[in-house]
């Protein structure tokens, strides 16, 4: 199982916002953090503002901050928002043409990996992420 680009930059935004606190980000500084692409952070940041992960504070010295405190914040959660499936193999989504899913046993061994997973991945909140400003290689505003 591999997690899409744009879960794992919804845990990267996520984890920087945690780390800064109170004070406002930015979709730049982000990028630059973690050197990876404007564009799709634009998307990623658009839709944990919409699900009310992140706050979005508009104007000149606006940005994005926490909408909820990181122990409230479930990384389960954030990955059945950000995951368009997770359909291990063709039996799991629709337009299955696998001729054994009848008789198959490797359907139900993965169904009860994928629980495990799911299962471990909601016991464990922002909060279990967090890292200072400093482990991002940026200074905290003074």
């Amino acid at each position: 199982m591999r997690l899409t680009s744009f879960s794992d930059y919804s845990l990267r935004i996520l984890m920087y916002a945690a780390a800064q606190g109170e004070r406002l980000i930015t979709i730049e500084e982000t990028a630059f953090a973690y050197g990876i692409s404007r564009a799709h952070l634009m998307k990623v940041a658009n839709l944990l503002t919409n699900a009310g992960f992140l706050r979005a504070v508009r104007g000149r010295s606006g940005g994005l901050v926490l909408a909820r405190i990181p122990t409230e914040i479930r990384i389960g959660e954030v990955l059945r928002l950000t995951e368009p499936d997770f359909a291990l193999v063709e039996c799991f989504g629709s337009g299955n043409g696998c001729r054994i899913t009848s008789r198959c046993r490797l359907k139900g061994i993965l169904h009860e990996a994928l629980a495990a997973f799911l299962s471990t991945i909601d016991r464990y909140t922002l909060a279990d992420l967090m890292l200072g400003p400093e482990d991002f290689g940026i200074r905290p505003a003074a």
